[in-house]
């Protein structure tokens, strides 16, 4: 497998709905592009999905983050604490997510909080954010190949399998996939529901 220097961080919000976790996953092994998040980021979707999904336990999460980890080559960031205090955001607990992106040397942050990440305050490390449909849409262009087959692979280990036709990454909240034609390769390979997706709280000082 070719394996890519493009490197990407995963904010929490991208990984807080399990669905849209998963299809991250399978696109991460895929070698197109190196999937980078931190203990911290970790930390926030699985305590956020606990306030939220009371029938979910702190060692189901920690088993899945665990599986994510070993799944993943070199995915934790470690060491950007240091840069914390030098950087500035609108929300100064999301410095940490740009502290790791600037650490692992990241081109792009994938978040659906893209206004907490201004381009003018990312612009000087060569980052950018990117809404994940974005992100999947400039994978498609790259390598359709690859992004149907992460799709494919996720649909071979869902439980409901019985799927009309024109549904599919609805189910991972995706929305831009359905505008042009060559995307419906894409489009039985999920469920027809949408996801929410709360906003995430953070702990004062991650």
């Amino acid at each position: 497998m070719t394996h890519s220097s493009f490197t990407v961080v995963f904010d929490a919000c991208v990984l807080y709905p399990a669905p849209l976790r998963d299809f991250l996953m399978w696109l991460s092994m895929s070698g197109r592009f190196r999937a980078r998040w931190s203990i911290a980021i970790h930390d926030e979707w699985k305590r956020n999905l606990l306030v939220n999904r009371p029938d979910l336990t702190k060692e189901q999460l920690d088993r899945t983050s665990e599986l994510m980890d070993r799944a993943v080559p070199d995915c934790l960031v470690e060491g950007y604490e240091t840069l914390l205090d030098g950087l500035t955001l609108p929300d100064p607990n999301d410095r940490h997510v740009l502290a790791a992106a600037i650490r692992c040397s990241a081109s792009v942050i994938v978040t659906f909080n893209e206004r907490d990440f201004p381009r003018d305050q990312l612009a000087p490390y060569g980052i950018e954010s990117q809404h994940p449909d974005e992100f999947v849409d400039n994978l498609l262009d790259l390598d359709i190949a690859a992004v149907v087959s992460a799709a494919q692979r996720q649909r071979a280990q869902l439980k409901n399998r019985l799927l009309t036709p024109i549904t599919t990454l609805k189910f991972c909240g995706a929305r831009a996939w359905f505008k042009p034609l060559r995307y419906l390769p894409l489009t039985a390979l999920f469920c027809d529901r949408w996801v929410a997706f709360p906003k995430l709280t953070r702990r004062p000082g991650l």
